[in-house]
This record gives structure tokens, sequence and C-alpha cells, in this order.
């Protein structure tokens, strides 16, 4: 079952470094590069994932076209797609064994989330960490 647990919630969100947003935009208006801005913001590594952007810069980062194609392993992936859109990218993170799957305010996948459960991951689904920080008392990290 997908975590929401506050506590887990917050040792999820301390302890992560580098996140993997998948469904990044160039768009300003859009919330994937909202909330892909706050958590540079916040002190986090965010490495944008978009097919449609790969090899171009988002908010000073490259754009990776797929997980598998990452120069560095993440932490934790954030799934800024539609449901039914996100089983290959759950599959991915499988693969690669990347410990958090984190996905968006009205992105459930249950089977999925059941899948990555059962790889050993850890899954938070109906989140988004931009809300969870403050509300959970986060602190910027230097």
């Amino acid at each position: 079952m997908p975590t929401d647990a506050p506590e887990q919630l917050r040792q999820i969100l301390s302890s992560v470094k580098t996140i993997a947003l998948v469904g990044a935009s160039e768009k300003t208006h859009r919330p994937s590069h909202d909330v892909m801005a706050y958590l540079q913001n916040q002190g986090y590594r965010v490495i944008p994932v978009n097919p449609r952007l790969a090899g171009q810069q988002l908010l000073g980062e490259t754009v990776y076209g797929n997980l598998p194609e990452l120069s560095e392993p993440v932490d934790m992936v954030d799934l800024f797609l539609a449901p039914e859109r996100t089983d290959p990218v759950i599959d991915q993170a499988i693969d690669l064994k990347i410990p958090v799957v984190w996905l968006q305010i009205g992105v459930i996948n249950q089977e999925g989330a059941a899948r990555a459960e059962a790889a050993g991951l850890t899954v938070v689904m109906d989140h988004c960490p931009k809300q969870e920080i403050p509300r959970l008392g986060i602190a910027k990290r230097a």
C-alpha cells in the first residue's frame, strides 16, 4: 500500500537528494515546471525527463528522454504523467532500483504501485512534494 503517513513522507523528503522529474515541462505555467523550480530552490538536484525535450536545457539541467538514459543514479522519481502513461516509467524505476516512486496528485496507479512495492520500492501516490515539504516543516537544504 502506498505510503502517506506524515513521518514516512518526512523521512523520504529529508533523505532524498536527487530526483528525476518525469513529465517536466518548459512551460512556466505548468505544475511540473513550478514543482521542479521549487524543489531546486529547496536544495534538491532535479533532473528533468521528457522525451520531447531530450537534450535541451530546463532550469539549468539537461533533459533526458527516459530514466535509463540518466547519467547518474537518482533517489526518487516524481511522475507528472497521466495515470495510463505511468506503467512503463514505474517498470523502468523497478529495473533501475530507484528507491522511491512518487506519483503526483491525481496520478493513481494501484497495479503499478503494487509492482513497485513488491520489488522493494517505496511508493507515494496522490501527493505533491511541493505541498508536503512546508506542511511537514522540512528545512531547506544548504
